[in-house]
């Protein structure tokens, strides 16, 4: 059974993405980053630090995969690392159990967990109706929002409600079209076989603007600064673009997924959920 869908970064070009998620790498060793942009805030406001009773979690065996950089991916030397890597020892760390990270291919993944063979899978499994048949979810750790680009010298003028006639480049079929027609249909919608493409024409002139996804689109633009960069603000809509990024346990399984809520709280009180944003993110999304 592959209770799935691929993973986002199967629509993204996988080249791009792996040159960007090298430099990503390299950057987060560099040194601590600065909170320079916006940071994303997830956390339930009305959480209390209760924390969980651990003696059911000895430890937590997170399930992840390699290919999807930056959050879970492997480096020149083999190694596990990424944005997921680090927040899952983050967790434990903060829950002070014991942690494992096996990798295992997407396509078996969300399988192995449902077979116990894990306790936790952190790998961009999608918070489907049929997923949420078998799995159980933590809370949203990273939300994905819809974004505008345009090139660097429109950045400044920009003006969604004020796009009347303008060729706006678009992933054809997809939520972000139909947020654009539903909400923008002033809009000329120009629809791409992928990202990549919609993005490129932003670049060559062919395209006023471009709008979807937005982490795709800062992997895109980590390479392409200066040319283009996010215009207007993020647009958060989990009915169209998802509910965002979450951590899957076996259905039932309270005292772990309960575990890594209360750690979600404090690690976003303490700034860590921030710190490892502005570490795998230097082009932030928000």
């Amino acid at each position: 059974m592959r209770p799935a869908p691929a993973p986002p970064k199967q629509q993204l070009g996988w080249r791009a993405l792996r040159r960007g998620a090298t430099l990503l790498a390299a950057l987060a060793l560099l040194s601590a980053p600065a909170f320079a942009q916006p940071i994303p805030y997830h956390a339930d406001p009305d959480a209390r630090e209760i924390l969980p009773n651990l003696q059911p979690v000895p430890a937590i065996r997170f399930l992840t995969s390699a290919d999807f950089p930056p959050f879970n991916f492997r480096d020149d030397a083999g190694e596990l690392i990424g944005f997921n890597i680090d927040l899952a020892r983050r967790i434990c760390i903060e829950v002070n159990v014991a942690c494992t990270i096996q990798a295992w291919p997407w396509e078996q993944a969300a399988t192995a967990l449902a077979d116990s063979q894990g306790d936790a899978l952190i790998a961009g499994l999608a918070m489907t109706a049929e997923n949420g048949e078998i799995f159980d979810f933590s809370s949203i750790y990273l939300a994905l929002p819809g974004r505008f680009v345009t090139r660097a010298d429109a950045i400044g003028t920009f003006n969604a409600q004020a796009l009347a006639g303008q060729r706006v480049a678009v992933r054809a079929g997809g939520a972000h079209e139909d947020f654009l027609a539903r909400y923008l249909p002033e809009a000329e919608i120009v629809g791409f076989g992928d990202e990549i493409a919609a993005l490129e024409a932003v670049r060559t002139g062919n395209a006023g603007a471009f709008f979807g996804d937005a982490m795709r689109a800062s992997f895109w633009l980590n390479e392409n600064l200066g040319c283009c960069g996010f215009a207007g603000e993020a647009y958060f809509r989990p009915q169209l673009f998802g509910e965002g990024m979450a951590i899957a346990v076996p259905a039932g399984n309270d005292p772990v997924r309960h575990a890594i809520d209360w750690a979600l709280v404090r690690l976003k009180q303490n700034g860590t959920l921030d710190e490892l944003y502005l570490r795998w993110f230097p082009v932030g999304f928000y």
